[in-house]
């Protein structure tokens, strides 16, 4: 049987089984496991508690248990409600500062958290009924926190971009230090979007209100006063010593990540125990549940996922299709620009995980051929997942959303979210045209 016609089957095992509700990880195991009884040596089915456990065996996957741990510990506390006040604080004078408070809340927390669904919840559940308050509209106030909570996959410490590095074999350090630029521009992007919609809805609602309507709350001015400011910074401070501690120790060359995750992790329930009181067991048992719960899914999607990809490259199911994909003939940003589209397309339905390690055989050969930076295409790649939390049918942030706000309706969640699926298309691009916003930092630290 050819590798085309084995690819074929894979394909549409795979899709036949993600469809019928088995969860992810079981999908990509159980396919991998039947392929390996059929077009595999019987002895094969030995080795898949040891394929599986060697592929785990990691040093760099190690860092994924410890930064969900320092994410649910800032993720439970008050931490997120603290530094999005803050921020709304200092950020009173500025045209539409509201919401542009909520986007730096959201880049800030999710370098703490590393975690898009805990960004869009801490910030979401004070920032969404502030903004309704104060006059915005609610697809407005709910794609903001939505696609500010994307951040999480993108800036250090990405679990994303840790399994890029896994998968890609790149440097971990030279990731989270490219990620840097990509995300502080799209903050900006998202700020600047904040200020225009404000615009917008304030020109409308002065026009209604010039018209003798109801004069709405977006209206209003709303100043602080220099010591309400400074009253605010003690609550955020201790958690960007906590950010800053982490970065130094990571670029440094104090630490590895792995210590530099468990440095994280300590640091953090230290923090929350001094500010919060939150050192009781009734405080500490919702932290590491949650830590379990989510570390024991990623890494068994994790271990499947590898397997998975095994399989395919067994049985020159992956190699093939590089070379198919090679033999196009395309060029170099056609190349780009179809593979960034079937990842858009897989984000339909795949989590930003299982994207990358089953895609990662398939792509990266013919991308390293094209000459590619590989740690640059990481961070676009991330950048494109995104999309995939804030769009249908998947979405992950949208129902995050739906579920802390549940008076705003899905439809309007969607349309405000669509805006910003735009503004990280046009990210994608200027990434493209100027590499140097990924790549000048790590060049910088590395060499």
């Amino acid at each position: 049987m050819s590798a085309l016609q084995l690819g074929l089957m894979y394909g549409g095992a795979t899709i036949a089984a993600l469809f019928s509700g088995i969860p992810i990880a079981f999908a990509l195991g159980g396919v991998a496991t039947v392929f390996m009884m059929l077009f595999m040596p019987a002895a094969s089915l030995d080795t898949i508690a040891q394929n599986v456990y060697e592929e785990l065996a990691s040093i760099t996957l190690l860092t994924i248990p410890l930064f969900i741990l320092k994410g649910a510990a800032i993720g439970k506390s008050r931490a997120g409600k603290d530094l999005y006040d803050a921020l709304h604080t200092w950020m009173g004078r500025v045209p539409g500062g509201l919401g542009v408070a909520v986007v730096l809340a959201c880049g800030l927390f999710a370098a703490m958290a590393g975690s898009s669904p805990a960004t869009c919840s801490a910030i979401g559940s004070s920032g969404i009924p502030e903004m309704r308050r104060r006059g915005y509209s609610p697809g407005f106030a709910a794609g903001l926190v939505a696609a500010g909570g994307t951040l999480g996959i993108l800036l250090p410490p990405s679990i994303v971009l840790i399994l890029y590095a896994v998968a890609a074999e790149q440097s971990l350090g030279r990731l989270f230090l490219a990620g840097l630029g990509p995300g502080l521009l799209l903050v900006i992007l998202f700020a600047l979007y904040a200020v225009f919609q404000w615009r917008r809805e304030y020109g409308k609602a002065a026009a209604v209100a010039a018209a003798g309507g109801v004069r709405s709350p977006i209206l209003a001015d709303e100043h602080f006063t220099l010591a309400q400011r400074m009253q605010a910074l003690p609550r955020v401070l201790p958690f960007l010593l906590l950010l800053t501690g982490v970065m130094v120790a990571l670029y440094g060359g104090i630490a590895t990540p792995s210590e530099t995750a468990g440095l994280g992790a300590v640091m953090a329930l230290a923090l929350i125990a001094i500010i919060y009181q939150a050192y009781h067991l009734r405080d500490l048992k919702p932290i590491f549940a949650g830590t379990l719960g989510e570390s024991g899914m990623l890494l068994m999607i994790i271990g499947m996922s590898l397997l998975y990809s095994y399989v395919m490259s067994y049985l020159h199911i992956s190699q093939a299709a590089a070379q198919g994909i090679v033999g196009l003939g395309l060029s170099k940003w056609m190349l780009l620009t179809a593979i960034l589209l079937m990842v858009v397309v897989l984000g339909f339905f795949l989590p930003p995980v299982s994207i990358i390690l089953m895609t990662a055989p398939i792509i990266l050969p013919p991308l390293r051929a094209a000459g590619f930076d590989l740690i640059w295409f990481g961070v676009v790649m991330a950048v494109v997942m995104e999309m995939g939390l804030i769009h249908p049918p998947v979405g992950l942030n949208i129902f995050v959303i739906n579920r802390i706000a549940p008076d705003i309706g899905l439809v309007h969640i969607i349309w405000g979210t669509l805006h910003f699926v735009v503004l990280m298309a046009i990210g994608v691009v200027i990434l493209s045209f100027m590499p140097g916003i990924a790549m000048w930092l790590p060049n910088l630290v590395y060499g």
